[in-house]
């Protein structure tokens, strides 16, 4: 099993709906095909931007059917496939294998806050039900409730041949650099924060799983680029002058900044699935400000 690919920038796609809260498909494709001719090599429907909290299990098929139909294999597609039930993320991972996904990537268990001894057992379960596939361990304690701890990471990074990488967004530097420090051979570390890509891959980090790679897919997969050469001048240069839109796609509930970026340049209609809403106008405003010093709009 090669995850040698495993690295670099990866796009945690939205998902585009319309106004009736269906999914645009059209507007997916296009957005798709719009993230590959920008560079992107590595693409994953159906994460925490994708909104899937409110998406139903046949529309994740579908929004991963669709991806994979419209990418025609020049990028990999990293399916989430996640759940709080294992039985759920099992099934989740088979139909994404099936589908013809390249990886999953699979969050920690959310709500039920399950023990370190359980989120082991969670993700061995799942990788064990698809054993020719990379399976993407995914750190969120802010999102899940409970943190996927660095002993527990690399437990499974040694004991379980298929879990090939975590995305650490636990934020706490010491577990990362632990996770770097002791990890075997192969083991890939991708960044779940665009603010730290740059500090984690500093210090032996593989890529990152972006937002940001929404609005600029070109520069985020340039900042990889230039930190896996280990050109750090540069990488530090190009870090800074993305930092203000890394922080500002969080000024409200993530994807709420980046769908209204979008739409403000004209890749989507700004729709959410409620409990998300519109963001507020002093934080469009700032968000503009930051477009334009970009020159991602007018």
């Amino acid at each position: 099993m090669n995850t040698d690919w495993i690295r670099g920038c990866a796009t945690a796609l939205i998902t585009p709906f319309r106004k009736d809260g269906s999914i645009d498909e059209d507007r997916l494709k296009q957005f798709v095909e719009w993230q590959i001719a920008k560079g992107m090599r590595m693409l994953v429907p159906c994460g925490t931007t994708g909104e899937t909290a409110t998406t139903s299990e046949a529309e994740d098929d579908r929004i991963i059917e669709l991806t994979i139909a419209q990418n025609k294999g020049r990028a990999r597609i990293i399916a989430g496939t996640g759940s709080n039930s294992t039985k759920s993320a099992v099934q989740y991972s088979v139909q994404a294998r099936d589908a013809g996904a390249d990886a999953v990537l699979v969050v920690a268990p959310y709500y039920n806050k399950p023990t370190q001894a359980g989120m082991y057992a969670h993700f061995r379960a799942v990788a064990e039900a698809v054993p020719n596939l990379p399976v993407i361990l995914y750190n969120v304690p802010g999102r899940t409730g409970s943190n996927l701890q660095a002993a527990t990471t690399l437990k499974l990074a040694k004991e379980v041949p298929n879990i090939a990488a975590v995305k650490e967004a636990s934020g706490d530097m010491s577990q990362i650099m632990q996770i770097l420090r002791n990890r075997p051979a192969g083991f890939k570390v991708l960044s779940g924060d665009d603010a730290v890509t740059f500090p984690i891959m500093a210090l032996g980090g593989d890529g990152v799983i972006s937002v940001a790679s929404n609005e600029i897919p070109d520069l985020m997969t340039k900042l990889c680029d230039l930190c896996l050469k280990s050109d750090w001048p540069a990488a530090r240069e190009l870090h800074y002058r993305l930092l203000p839109l890394m922080d500002v796609n969080f000024i409200e509930s993530s994807p709420g900044p980046v769908k209204a970026a979008l739409a403000m340049m004209g890749n989507i209609e700004e729709n959410f699935r409620l409990p998300l809403v519109p963001i507020q106008d002093a934080s469009r405003a700032k968000l503009r400000e930051v477009l334009v010093e970009l020159g991602l709009v007018k």
